[in-house]
């Protein structure tokens, strides 16, 4: 029995399959669904669990190297949040673009995790060095 870390067998065994490269896609809850690549969608409420606390938990196993996010992201949401998710994605170069941009990136991830993060444009791609 797994008794610390990621609990989560699906998430488990989706992060299993991030290797070198691949990118993984940490989701808020209005997201859209993409249906060629794997979810696994743990909200529960609202912002249970929060992207901040997926990002938290999957960089403490995994060597990311980049990270996207939508320039969106930072025109709708505060400078306390955006000092919060600088934080957790210090070492990690994230790139701001398009959101129209960065949903071309979600077809060609390993998977994604959606959460119940309520946050405005709270997506992040991470991508595995």
């Amino acid at each position: 029995m797994i008794n610390q870390g990621i609990l989560n067998p699906q998430i488990l065994s989706l992060l299993a399959r991030v290797r070198h490269t691949n990118a993984l896609v940490i989701a808020d809850r209005g997201f859209p669904f993409w249906p060629m690549i794997e979810t696994v969608d743990i909200s529960v409420v609202d912002d249970l669990p929060t992207v901040l606390q997926l990002i938290a938990a999957v960089r403490a196993n995994h060597n990311f190297t980049e990270a996207f996010q939508a320039k969106e992201f930072l025109k709708n949401n505060s400078p306390a949040t955006r000092t919060k998710f600088a934080a957790a994605l210090k070492g990690v170069p994230t790139k701001f673009e398009p959101h129209f941009e960065f949903k071309k990136r979600v077809p060609h991830a390993i998977g994604m995790i959606r959460t119940g993060d309520t946050t405005q444009y709270a997506n992040t791609i991470l991508v595995s060095g």
